[in-house]
């Protein structure tokens, strides 16, 4: 901004908000930081309604309390629906000042996707239906914001391509070629521990190795690349998933510096137990599938919201199995009248017997012999019964809601592929 004062006011709806210069420039909402660039007051008059050059203000004719929310989500980070309001013209300023309906809490997202489907939008797109809210630009500004924002806009989308696989027909094709490498790789590892592998790999060892390291180059060079294009790279690597991938290739790679380095794995010892354990390890590619199936996004999502009624559950069955362990180790062995049973000679023995009669599975393999036991197993039974469904209530609940939720993003996803078929 070559003009003005220092301070710039936002005059939205009779609500003025003052500003610093460098506050406008990396303002969270486009329209307002696309003001920083502008040189002349006609390239301000293309994004605002008016502008005062002597107060340094500029105007909006548009709903101030929407932008009071607005301003809510800028400052926390969180965008609901002011109520009262209809959805799709919160959602109109929404798309004038720059945001998205990905900006908006999920149930606010399932709210806004129930008006469109009620109204029959749903085959429009979010520029179609914002396009009356944002003025048509000029030739010079539209080159001007590809050229300040090109570069953004493509790691954007290769972020979206890769983290967000019903974000595009790309993303999908990509995501269908990392299952199928997840299923290959899958495969070998479950066909290693077969009796036959051995000899079967003596005899077609450098085809193993080309499968393999294919394998393993895809999951890397996708690794690399999430890593790359990733907003915030301390928070990629901080994310559960993104460990998961790590861990799994990790073992390859040592695997490969051990054989170079003339330190074959199997007469390693202590190394090569170690190295076996992070070659199993690979089990965990599994974990990728969680990005690309909504059953996996659902429960790890549910999991996440329930940490909660997950610790109340362990430590309803912990205190459970102190009680009952102690109690069976005592009637069955401690009282020693001659029908001890060794099966119960510890309390961490007993309590082996507690979990799988708590759970129903009864194995068959400890059971108690005295008739106080055997009280104390019926009692047990039907206390882990109630004990293991009072929080599953919770969490079946939960359950729903985050299936709901994730089902609705990837119908929105879905409509928004199609849009971009069509076009």
């Amino acid at each position: 901004m070559k003009f003005g004062k220092s301070i710039c006011v936002l005059n939205v709806g009779g609500t003025r908000y003052a500003f610093s210069r460098e506050v406008i420039r990396d303002f969270p909402l486009r329209r307002v930081s696309r003001l920083h660039a502008c040189a002349t007051e006609k390239e301000v008059l293309e994004l605002c309604d008016d502008y005062d050059r002597d107060r340094n203000e500029f105007f909006f004719d548009r709903h101030a309390q929407a932008f009071v929310f607005i301003m809510l989500y800028v400052r926390s980070g969180k965008l609901r629906f002011v109520p009262g309001v209809c959805e799709l013209s919160f959602y109109s300023e929404m798309l004038y000042w720059g945001l998205e309906s990905a900006h908006l809490d999920s149930c606010c997202q399932k709210r806004l996707d129930d008006r469109m489907s009620e109204i029959g939008l749903d085959s429009l797109s979010e520029g179609e239906l914002g396009a009356s809210g944002d003025e048509p630009q000029s030739p010079s500004e539209s080159a001007q914001r590809l050229a300040l924002g090109g570069r953004a806009r493509w790691l954007e989308k290769m972020r979206k391509t890769f983290e967000e696989p019903n974000s595009s027909l790309a993303a999908q094709l990509l995501a269908s070629v990392s299952v199928i490498f997840v299923i290959v790789s899958m495969v070998m590892l479950c066909a290693s521990t077969l009796p036959d592998w051995d000899t079967a790999k003596r005899n077609t060892v450098e085809e193993h190795r080309i499968v393999e390291a294919v394998c393993i180059g895809w999951f890397t060079a996708e690794c690399i690349v999430r890593f790359l294009v990733a907003r915030d790279k301390w928070d990629f690597l901080r994310r559960p998933l993104n460990i998961i991938d790590v861990i799994a290739i990790t073992p390859y790679y040592v695997t490969m510096a051990m054989s170079g380095a003339g330190m074959p794995g199997a007469g390693l010892g202590v190394a090569g137990v170690i190295l076996r354990v992070l070659r199993m390890m690979r089990v965990f590619w599994l974990m990728k599938l969680a990005r690309h199936f909504l059953g996996l996004q659902t429960l790890g999502l549910t999991l996440r919201r329930c940490y909660r009624e997950m610790v109340m559950l362990m430590v309803f069955v912990c205190v459970a199995m102190a009680i009952y362990s102690a109690l069976a180790q005592l009637l069955e062995h401690g009282l020693d009248m001659g029908t001890q049973n060794q099966d119960y000679a510890s309390i961490p023995a007993a309590a082996w017997w507690v979990i799988i009669s708590m759970t129903t599975v009864g194995y068959g393999d400890v059971y108690p012999v005295t008739i106080g036991g055997r009280v104390l197993g019926g009692m047990c039974v039907v206390s882990g019964i109630v004990l293991l469904a009072l929080p599953i209530t919770f969490i079946y609940h939960s359950f729903v809601q985050c299936y709901h939720e994730l089902k609705l993003r990837s119908a929105r996803y879905a409509r928004s592929l199609s849009t971009e078929v069509l076009q």
